[in-house]
């Protein structure tokens, strides 16, 4: 009995192996070898807020906001669930302790970042409280959280999932009915980066003043400037 092996692609992700066969009668027999099963993936939606406002109203998507607490705190989408993709590490081992007040001495003084760790309960968490066929929203505050925890989620069997590209900073005032004490978009900003933003509007406002004062009150402006104490 003669034999010949060859391989036939049925798909991207699925491959079936066949071995050839001739009997005695001269008939061709296919005899499968080696199989395996095909593995279904979903592909994740990225939309512009345009379009994921359509899939909460329309679609009926749930949102689920997986940005830390602060982030949520200071301003989240109505109604939306939150399942953080990172938690505030509050491990106690030296090096932990070492990045973690390096951390704090810059990037969380100056933005007002929490020192994080990745949640590792993060999709079981979502998978009690909901079922993989679920359509989820996900959203955070530049997009690259969403798109990993995405990853995680697709990986863990949920089929129905979408990202806002670019995160919620790029979600104009409006847009989405929202809790907190400042815009979507600016729910990412702490720290000193807020305080200097502050400072410096102040100041813009002050030196604008300024300049239109001298422009069209020149005669004023000089006999104030008459006025000042010299240096």
């Amino acid at each position: 009995m003669a034999g010949l092996c060859f391989c036939t692609a049925l798909s991207s992700r699925r491959t079936t192996w066949l071995v050839l066969e001739t009997n005695l009668a001269g008939n061709m027999l296919y005899r499968p070898l080696h199989k395996r099963s095909m593995v279904i993936r979903a592909e994740v939606n990225y939309v512009n807020t345009e379009e994921a406002k359509k899939l909460i109203s329309v679609d009926r998507y749930a949102v689920l906001d997986v940005r830390d607490k602060s982030q949520y705190d200071r301003a989240h989408i109505k109604s939306c669930y939150h399942v953080p993709l990172f938690i505030e590490n509050k491990d106690n081992d030296l090096g932990t302790v070492v990045k973690r007040t390096v951390h704090n001495n810059f990037a969380g003084l100056l933005f007002g970042l929490l020192f994080t760790k990745l949640n590792p309960n993060f999709v079981q968490s979502v998978k009690s409280q909901f079922s993989t066929d679920s359509k989820l929203l996900l959203v955070c505050q530049e997009g690259l959280r969403s798109a990993a925890a995405a990853n995680k989620l697709e990986e863990a069997g949920f089929q129905n999932l979408a990202c806002i590209t670019s995160g919620l900073q790029s979600v104009k005032p409006g847009t989405f009915d929202s809790v907190g004490s400042t815009e979507l978009q600016n729910a990412g900003k702490a720290g000193l980066v807020t305080i200097q933003g502050k400072i410096s509007a102040v100041l813009g406002t002050v030196l604008i003043c300024a300049f239109l004062f001298i422009t069209f009150f020149p005669e004023q402006a000089e006999k104030l400037l008459q006025m000042a104490p010299a240096s």
